[in-house]
């Protein structure tokens, strides 16, 4: 994460932070500059921010996930000068928070390119502190105006805890600390007999309830949504089609 322009906070800063301690230190910041202004006003005096609405930046995730679904991706801000000029700072226009699965990578699926998105991902879109730290830190200091939540078909982690909560199959090593995060959202889902409809359900429900969560959890998400115009969108991913659909 490159943070040599962002708001306040000096390379020797950021560098001097321990690992542990970093999604803390940057979502508590005390400058007047992180301070959460009334809407739209912090995009508007920060000159690295971008000038796209929530809305606005939907928009074109929508109109490049048209493109890569239809095959005709134009693979934007790839080019050398592209990279060289996002050596002093960026500014993406969207958080996605994604599965780590490998078939679901943000910037392919919705055809954006280096800078673009600010990208987390974690099995299941299970949030932690360190994921929610990431995003405070996204919207607070790159003044970052959609937060996209991307769930997807057939997500090993949400077909994990459901056989877990069915069948009563048992994991192994931390991978049931992913299951113990998804498991209210299968709970909550209403039975089908149909194994994959259900199973869409548990991840349409889990990528719904982790943008829930991400605002009650975190006050400056909250406050952002609240006065700034940031929108949490919570969506899914088809494998085969590659069509991402707002829930």
């Amino acid at each position: 994460m490159n943070t040599s322009g962002d708001n306040g906070l000096s390379r020797r800063t950021l560098l001097g932070i321990t690992a542990g301690a970093a999604a803390t230190t940057l979502a508590t910041a005390g400058t007047a500059s992180a301070a959460v202004p009334a809407a739209g006003s912090r995009r508007a005096a920060d000159p690295k921010a971008t000038d796209l609405t929530a809305g606005q930046a939907w928009r074109k995730l929508v109109r490049g996930n048209d493109r890569f679904v239809d095959g005709r991706q134009k693979h934007p801000h790839e080019s050398l000068e592209w990279r060289e000029s996002l050596v002093e700072g960026q500014h993406p226009f969207a958080v996605v928070l994604g599965c780590a699965d490998s078939r679901v990578t943000p910037e392919l699926v919705f055809d954006e390119g280096l800078g673009d998105l600010f990208v987390i991902r974690s099995a299941g879109e299970v949030l932690d502190t360190a994921v929610i730290g990431s995003i405070e830190y996204a919207v607070e200091h790159l003044s970052v105006p959609l937060i996209v939540v991307l769930g997807h078909e057939s997500c090993g982690a949400v077909s994990a805890t459901v056989d877990v909560v069915r069948n009563g199959t048992e994991v192994n090593g931390d991978i049931s600390t992913l299951v113990r995060a998804i498991e209210p959202a299968v709970r909550a889902t209403p039975a089908d007999s149909d194994a994959d409809a259900y199973l869409a359900a548990c991840v349409a429900e889990q990528a719904r309830r982790s943008g829930q969560y991400l605002q009650e959890r975190s006050s400056i998400i909250r406050d952002a949504v609240a006065h700034d115009g940031v929108t949490v969108v919570a969506a899914t991913y088809e494998l085969a089609g590659g069509k991402v659909a707002r829930l």
